[in-house]
């Protein structure tokens, strides 16, 4: 019950996020699931969640607090992470622990242990990565072939940025089209929703010159939705109509 992507191009990171987590039909709420870690001039994080909130709490709890490294057995916090990849790892590692933690209750409850990450960012002396960290604790890294990743009720976003974003994209026309597969998302799917968090982050820069949320009363969001649509209105009629039953 929720949608967030990442897009990485050659000039920063873009984040989105919704804050849906229910959507009943007499209970809907919010929680917000884009978390930003900076240290101006050292590092730039975020991190954006899906699946049981309780589970996500726990684990961004853990990699804020610190977490044992299993070889030096030294307490790690995602602040001080020197590199990217390790960061991942520590994601990855508190995940396994939480998942350890509760196992035999969710079990017992006849849960899934469902929960997936989106971690961006960059720390000084190298450019922004993003990684798609799994429920297992394992990770990939998103790469310019493939410039963004997703995570959640995706499939109705994702066919605009498949079209549309690629690695050399302007870094706010990436956050256009982000906004535009958050659109198609909300429009398809009730467990989806406004408010929605976003936060960017050029190359190079060591802070996020951009943090918004965005909700109903927002004039750029509701612009965009309407000439969207007017947009997708537009380019069918353009279209000629299918010849088929004419060949007769």
């Amino acid at each position: 019950m929720t949608y967030c992507c990442g897009i990485l191009v050659r000039d920063g990171l873009v984040m989105i996020a919704d804050t849906r987590t229910n959507a009943g039909l007499d209970n809907v709420s919010t929680f917000r699931k884009l978390h930003v870690f900076e240290k101006k001039g050292r590092h730039a994080f975020s991190i954006a969640s899906a699946g049981n909130l309780s589970v996500t709490q726990n684990v961004l709890h853990l990699v804020h607090t610190g977490l044992e490294n299993p070889i030096t057995k030294k307490s790690e916090r995602l602040e001080d992470m020197t590199d990217m990849f390790a960061a991942a790892q520590l994601i990855g590692r508190a995940v396994n622990k939480v998942e350890k933690n509760y196992a035999e209750a969710f079990e017992q409850a006849n849960l899934k242990f469902e929960i997936c990450f989106l971690f961006g960012g960059q720390i000084k002396g190298a450019g922004p990565r993003l990684f798609m960290i799994y429920a297992a604790g394992n990770f990939i890294e998103c790469t310019p072939d493939a410039p963004f990743l997703q995570i959640g009720e995706h499939k109705y976003g994702k066919p605009i940025l498949d079209r549309a974003v690629n690695y050399d994209t302007d870094l706010y026309d990436a956050l256009k089209i982000g906004l535009i597969s958050m659109d198609s998302t909300i429009k398809s799917n009730l467990g989806v929703g406004l408010p929605i968090d976003i936060a960017i982050t050029r190359s190079g820069a060591l802070e996020y010159e951009t943090k918004h949320r965005i909700d109903a009363s927002d004039t750029y969001f509701r612009d965009l939705r309407e000439r969207w649509s007017a947009a997708l209105r537009s380019a069918h009629m353009g279209i000629p109509r299918p010849q088929y039953g004419e060949e007769k």
